[in-house]
């Protein structure tokens, strides 16, 4: 999952910074990401409801929110900064199943238990709501499950994309297709010359895609060189040329 990192409204900061454990309230009305979050299906006052139901934290990079496992209390929405959603292999690797990029949410799931650690990756603000009154609001507001529905279906599809990445795709396939996904979360994509947040690390990345950080490393040379991308600095990304990108990525994205 990869969405809205290139709006200036949103923080991303760049990794090592550290921030302060959090605050116990939260405030719908002034989210950055109002419009973008679940919430945003919620008129004024069915956000008063939400905002009496949801406390706000912030979380330092490395840190972890729940670990897999843990009871499936909460429904976090990430206002921002960003997320990583790991598993630990049986042989100790490690695979990220996605990332949680400003206006996604996590935990809303029928199952009872987090089946991945969720770690900040920045410094990272969060918004919590308990899964009771989470399920009271959904009964309450049937436009608000309608939404719910629609996001979970965007989840499934990006999950059955990654699977595709790793089974069939090259090297630099996955980084197009990636970087494609990525961008098209962030803006609305068409003309070239987008730039694009990039939080994780090239381990991360590397981790999510199934390569090791050499190759990842490698191929964003590789896509700077043939000029379709641009890296004017380690956490950001220029795509300089969407028609070839989308060549290079096939019928992926």
């Amino acid at each position: 999952m990869y969405r809205q990192l290139s709006d200036p409204s949103v923080t991303c900061a760049a990794p090592g910074a550290a921030h302060g454990s959090g605050t116990p309230s939260s405030d719908c009305a002034l989210c950055a990401v109002r419009g973008r979050a679940i919430c945003a299906a919620l008129s004024p006052q069915e956000m008063g409801a939400l905002d009496q139901a949801t406390t706000a934290s912030s979380y330092a990079p490395g840190s972890t929110l729940v670990r897999a496992g843990d009871a499936r209390q909460h429904v976090y929405t990430l206002t921002s900064g960003a997320l990583r959603m790991v598993r630990t292999l049986a042989d100790g690797r490690r695979q990220i199943t996605g990332f949680v990029l400003p206006g996604d949410y996590v935990g809303l799931t029928e199952t009872a238990h987090h089946r991945h650690d969720i770690e900040a990756i920045v410094d990272s603000r969060v918004c919590r709501t308990p899964m009771a009154q989470m399920r009271q609001l959904r009964d309450r507001y049937p436009h608000l499950e309608r939404k719910l529905l629609q996001r979970a279906s965007m989840e499934l599809a990006a999950a059955q994309d990654t699977g595709l990445l790793l089974a069939r795709l090259q090297p630099s396939e996955r980084l197009a297709h990636f970087l494609l996904r990525l961008a098209a979360r962030s803006t609305q994509p068409g003309a070239s010359g987008d730039t694009v947040a990039l939080p994780m690390s090239r381990g991360d990345i590397a981790d999510h895609l199934g390569l090791t950080m050499e190759t990842v490393s490698r191929t964003f040379t590789k896509l700077r060189q043939q000029q379709l991308i641009a890296l004017p600095q380690l956490h950001l990304v220029q795509i300089l040329d969407y028609p070839a990108l989308r060549g290079l990525a096939g019928d992926t994205v």
